[in-house]
């Protein structure tokens, strides 16, 4: 068996790991790089491999730097089935059109600029209609359902916690004689957040493609802040301000939008009025509604009690680009929430732009931010940004909430490893910044395993 790196090494975007087994070419992700606009346009404009070439993809979950080149990979000649959890291919049916379009809109917004100084224009990496037509490639199965991929191999999706339908993929191999079992943990949840299951902890692994986005980073308690956003809401309403909360549409919006409604059902913050201002978010907390079967018992509860976990009657969802631009005309206090999540692209720059300059409102960061996004740099706190190309002098405040990211933190990583109780005979570590990754590997390393960070383009045969 061999294993193709091809992504998210090093780094926390693009991922794509291609597997080849008794003359299968499997691939599990098919992620879109997401870094500086000129870099990301490069690497994402073609893939590192012949599309027609994989006989089958594995899907982890929707995210777009996990599923955002599935479009140039069907254009591309692909003519395999794509598996995912049921929850997955019905998120993509509504992000990669959303993608497309927001690459459209995006590339029409910078072409009028770039006309103007008779720059060279730009094309959006792909279509509405590519999208679109991507989606009969996809086949959904259940969790726990194992999947024959061919000769001696098949394929079972496992919960991993991170958002609606995340699976982590487990490949059972009999190949020359012997047995073996190997996990890709796509991106890996966390243990008793609200919403969702636990992650699924696996045994008998051989080997592991494991993830390491907080492979030397500790999260701090979502109690803790749960408390923190009221003490932020509250001191936001004081100043009559916006909060401009930058969220990716799937899982984070929805675990927001929970800490809020319970915020308020507690009298922590008043009913302050909430936009969601994000298409792709509402049609996602609409799919959540839809599978009830990846809901923790505290939400499905919730549901059984017909109480919404989305909301206490003070959420708004804008869908049009008329309602998103009157929020620019409405006076505070009141929370923005927009995609995406690290204000690379989409209705949050515009918000940044318009918001960003004035003392009493605060930009709030939820999530995961990679190098070289605008997003890491507010969370870096810099006092020029820029947006669409132009610089901003940022007077708001930026406050951090890590507590509410779906990825496992360092202990929770190694918990999960902990816990699987497996002889694993080599751990393969990505999905993290290089520090990140190198932290996670050598401490597996001190605790008796044998593990490695490959880099991009290398090849491993076990």
């Amino acid at each position: 068996m061999k294993i193709h790196f091809l992504g998210a090494n090093k780094n926390v975007t693009g991922s794509k790991h291609l597997i080849e087994v008794n003359g299968r070419r499997i691939l599990m992700d098919c992620g879109q790089f997401q870094g500086p606009r000129a870099e990301s346009r490069e690497r994402n404009a073609t893939l590192p491999f012949d599309p027609a070439s994989v006989d089958v993809m594995l899907l982890s979950h929707a995210h777009i730097d996990h599923s955002g080149l599935i479009p140039v990979l069907c254009r591309g000649g692909f003519e395999g089935t794509i598996y995912s959890t049921h929850a997955t291919r019905d998120l993509c049916g509504i992000m990669l059109l959303d993608s497309a379009h927001i690459q459209e809109s995006d590339a029409e917004y910078l072409n009028k600029k770039l006309a103007k100084k008779g720059k060279p224009l730009v094309e959006p990496l792909y279509t509405q209609e590519d999208a679109a037509s991507a989606m009969p490639f996809f086949q959904s199965v259940a969790y726990d359902r194992p999947v024959r991929l061919g000769d001696g191999v098949e394929a079972i999706f496992r919960e991993a916690g991170h958002i609606l339908g995340s699976a982590q993929i487990e490949l059972n191999v009999r190949e020359n004689g012997r047995t073996l079992r190997l996990v890709f943990t796509g991106d890996l949840g966390r243990r008793e957040l609200p919403i969702l299951r636990d992650p699924y902890v696996p045994g008998d692994v051989t080997y592991f493609i494991i993830e390491s986005t907080y492979g030397n980073r500790l999260h701090d308690t979502y109690e803790n802040a749960e408390g923190m956003l009221g003490t932020i809401i509250n001191r936001v309403v004081q100043t009559r301000g916006k909060i401009v909360i930058p969220s990716f549409s799937v899982g984070r919006t929805q675990e927001v939008l929970y800490s809020l409604a319970r915020l308020v059902e507690n009298r922590v913050i008043p009913r302050v009025p909430v936009y969601v201002d994000s298409p792709l978010s509402v049609n996602a907390t609409e799919i959540f509604r839809m599978h009830p079967e990846c809901f923790d018992r505290e939400t499905r509860e919730l549901v059984r009690a017909h109480k919404s976990p989305f909301g206490m009657g003070n959420v708004t969802y804008t869908r049009s680009v008329e309602e998103s631009k009157e929020l620019n005309e409405l006076d505070g206090p009141m929370v923005i929430i927009s995609a995406s999540g690290m204000c690379e692209a989409g209705r949050i720059l515009h918000h940044l732009k318009n918001n960003i300059g004035d003392e009493r409102n605060t930009v709030l960061i939820v999530g995961y931010c990679a190098q070289h996004t605008l997003g890491k740099r507010l969370v870096e706190k810099e006092p020029v940004v820029k947006i669409f190309g132009e610089e901003y002098e940022r007077r708001a405040p930026v406050e951090v909430l890590n507590a509410f990211s779906a990825h496992a933190d360092r202990v929770e990583l190694l918990d999960y490893v902990k816990r699987c109780r497996s002889d694993v005979e080599r751990f393969f570590v990505v999905h993290g910044d290089e520090d990140q990754s190198i932290a996670l590997a050598d401490t597996l390393r001190l605790k008796g395993y044998t593990a490695d960070v490959p880099d991009e383009g290398d090849v491993v045969e076990v």
